[in-house]
């Protein structure tokens, strides 16, 4: 909201707990559905801890929507024709492609940056909270703040809220399972110092390709 978008909505609730991608990208369908009205669905590429890159496609999939993946920048948007032109960084070169809307869009970490916080904005919405950020002790002051500012009350949307089906969130939905986190560091058993002679590199080659790991 400090760069200008109209509202937020926060989903949070214990039985989304634990989810994968799968019931992840399901849970933010039924919210996108329970908003509706939209042309285009933003999202990252992929979260840092999972670097899957699977929850914005499976929401496309589950909203039977168009899919750009590792976009870069949104050339041209025709509302009229209702399409988008969109640039793709890919590996291996640059994509442009044309598609219909509403879709779904999953930006790459070359595209722009955010537009700059807006210093109105931030002075708007620095209040802005959603009821699991508040403190219980804090009621009587977030409420006034409301009475007052109602903007300041961002909706919380649990999972019977959007009308989620127990069995396909947080873990229950989830096929994925961690058994295990391990912390695994590697130790070289040896190794070599090798000059930029054109001995050493020419029998480091010799080795490579005598060892078949290169060929």
């Amino acid at each position: 909201m400090y760069r200008g978008a109209d509202c937020g909505y926060v989903v949070t609730d214990r039985p989304l707990g634990g989810a994968d991608t799968l019931a992840t990208s399901y849970t933010l369908a039924q919210a996108v559905k329970k908003i509706g009205d939209y042309d285009i669905i933003l999202g990252g590429r992929q979260a840092i801890d999972g670097d899957t890159a699977q929850v914005g496609p499976q929401i496309a999939e589950k909203l039977g929507l168009t899919q750009v993946t590792y976009a870069e920048e949104i050339l041209k948007l025709d509302e009229q024709a209702r399409k988008v032109v969109i640039r793709r960084h890919i590996d291996g070169g640059v994509e442009t492609v044309e598609a219909p809307l509403p879709l779904v869009v999953t930006v790459n970490g070359s595209a722009a940056p955010c537009r700059p916080r807006n210093a109105k904005r931030i002075m708007k919405f620095k209040n802005a909270t959603a009821v699991a950020e508040r403190k219980p002790e804090d009621a009587d002051k977030y409420a006034a703040l409301i009475a007052k500012k109602p903007y300041l009350d961002i909706p919380q949307w649990g999972a019977a809220d959007i009308d989620a089906d127990p069995a396909q969130i947080g873990k229950a939905g989830s096929p994925t399972n961690v058994k295990a986190v391990k912390n695994i560091v590697f130790k070289a058993k040896e190794s070599r110092t090798l000059s930029a002679s054109d001995a050493d590199i020419e029998g480091l080659i010799k080795e490579l390709l005598d060892g078949k790991i290169i060929g």
